[in-house]
Order: C-alpha cells, then structure tokens, then sequence
C-alpha cells in the first residue's frame, strides 16, 4: 500500500553495497511468495538478517495495475535494507517497474531462476538464463534510466549443466553493472537433488562482485559451511527461515520469544489468517508433536490460535 510506503521515502541512507564490502557474510531472505511479505521481513529483521527481498512480483502487472501495486508491495520505515525482486521479459517494463519501487526500496532483482512451468511459460523466471543477451538489455536499461547510483540491480539465476554457459551469462551481467549475483545451485530440471556447491564456487572464483549461494541451508552452521565451500560474498535462505526465523541468530530451533514476537507482529500489521498460521505451523513443526499438529494445523481462528498458544506455550 503505497500509503504505507511514503514515510521510508528518505530512509536510505545507506548503500546496499557496504554489507558485502564489510566483510561479514551477509545474510538474505530469499524472496518466497505469499511468505516475505512485511510481517515476516519485520520478524526476520528482528533476528540478524542483514538483507530481505519481496516475493516475486510480475513487473508487467504492476506497471499496469495501481490494484496489484497495493496488494503486492507493501513497506515501512524500518523495512530497510529491501530488494524488490521482479519476474520480467521487456528492458522497458522492467524500468518502469523499477522507477516505481525506486523511492521506497534499495534496489531491484530481476528473477532468472523460477522453475514453475507457468512462468517459464511466460519468459520469466529461469527461462532467462538461456538468454543472456536479453538479461543484459534489461539490466543495462535500468541502469541507464535510474538516477539513484545506489539503487542496485541483481539478478536471481540457476546454474546450466554446462557451467561454462553459466559463467558467460554472470560475466556478461557483470559486464553490464549488476551489482552481485544470487546462484541457487541447481539446474531448472532439478527440485530436490543435492545442490551443486561446487558450481557456485567455480562461479564466484570467475567473478569480481559479489555473489550469494542459495538452496538447502537450514542453520547457521549449514550457512559458515555453504560461506567456506563457496567462498560466497552471503548466503539466502528461504525454508530454512520459514522453519526457525531466528535462524540467523544461531538458534537451533524456534525459540519461543520468536513466536511471540511474529504473534505481536503480524497482529499489528493485521496480517491474513491463513498467512498468519501457515507461519505458526512452519516455525513450530520442529517443537511440536505430531499429536499436537494435528490439533494447531486445523485451528480456524485467530482467536482460536491465539488461545492454542496461550494454553499450551504461555504465548
């Protein structure tokens, strides 16, 4: 909602780009559709990530609609560092997405690695990475349009089975002014396959930005791990965060000042019930009996959850 959006207008003050020139790995929300909306990035933010992106938002329909534009990007003051990831196939629509969202975020990230087979066939998401020339047209553009010399522009990719076409691709992105690269390590045909750490390390050692690996990190130790096979600037997680948010802070599990807190969170943002709970059963599968699920996962209420919490958590 834009009204929400205009306080942060003068709230970066910062360069995106000085978390990876601080030396520290730098730790990413991964974008994650219907769940890195503003509550959870507020939770996240709380429990030492460093940078959150947006879901996905298709740039066509947000250029186009006002309605979309409420619904899909909602900020606030705190809700900084922001990338606002975007799923596009025109340099032109891209830009104008950008400009858009250039007041309220600090930077853009164009998706190249979306697997769905509904974006695919659109031309979004990993579908890109076959198109190298078109990834840097669009990234030169919105480069060239955007006056902000801070505003970044990445871009989100999986890797080829050749990895030389991998490597020509970030070159040629990097060539062009993206400002780091996010590499889930995987190909488009594979979903659950053990991630190819090993490709994202030959990627990093050809590169001069940063780069960020991404795909099967669970815990702060699995993230040191993933940072010393790689040598990736940072590291982004998506389920990992889902399950345990205060996984960046070194907790094993979901402590519950975390559940209290995205209670007290998602309340004040008036977050939907679906979301609100689809997060609760996410951060308490791992503290939970599978008797206790089968109670807490049909709970239909707000009410009937905040009670559930109280009884049985002291929440």
């Amino acid at each position: 909602m834009i009204g929400d959006i205009v306080e942060t207008k003068q709230c970066q003050l910062k360069d995106v780009m000085d978390l990876f020139r601080s030396g520290q790995v730098v730790k990413v929300c991964a974008p994650m559709v219907r769940y890195s909306k503003l509550a959870f990035r507020t939770l996240v933010r709380k429990y030492s990530c460093d940078l959150c992106y947006t879901p996905m938002i298709v740039a066509a329909d947000f250029v186009r609609s006002a309605k979309a534009r409420d619904s899909e990007f909602t900020t606030n003051k705190g809700d900084h560092p922001l990338i606002v990831q975007f799923a596009a196939k025109e340099a032109q629509v891209l830009c104008d997405a950008a400009r858009i969202v250039c007041p309220f975020a600090d930077g853009i990230d164009l998706n190249c690695g979306c697997p769905q087979r509904w974006a695919m066939a659109e031309g979004y998401g990993a579908c890109l990475i076959n198109k190298p020339e078109l990834v840097r047209d669009m990234v030169r553009h919105v480069r060239n349009q955007i006056d902000n010399p801070r505003f970044s522009v990445s871009i989100k990719i999986r890797i080829h089975e050749d990895l030389k076409r991998t490597v020509d691709l970030c070159q040629k992105a990097e060539a062009t002014g993206v400002s780091w690269i996010t590499v889930h390590g995987r190909s488009v045909e594979e979903r659950h396959q053990p991630v190819h750490y090993d490709a994202i390390k030959i990627i990093k050692q050809s590169m001069s930005i940063p780069i960020v690996a991404n795909g099967d990190i669970k815990t702060l130790e699995d993230a040191e791990n993933v940072h010393h096979l790689t040598g990736a600037d940072g590291i982004m997680v998506a389920r990992g965060l889902l399950a345990n948010p205060a996984m960046f802070a070194g907790y094993e599990e979901t402590p519950l000042r975390c559940i209290q807190d995205w209670v007290d969170i998602a309340l004040e943002h008036g977050t939907p019930f679906t979301c609100f709970h689809h997060h609760l059963m996410y951060m308490m599968e791992r503290i939970t009996s599978k008797q206790e699920k089968k109670v807490f996962n049909v709970l239909s209420s707000t009410s009937a959850v905040l009670d559930y919490l109280n009884d049985h958590y002291g929440v």
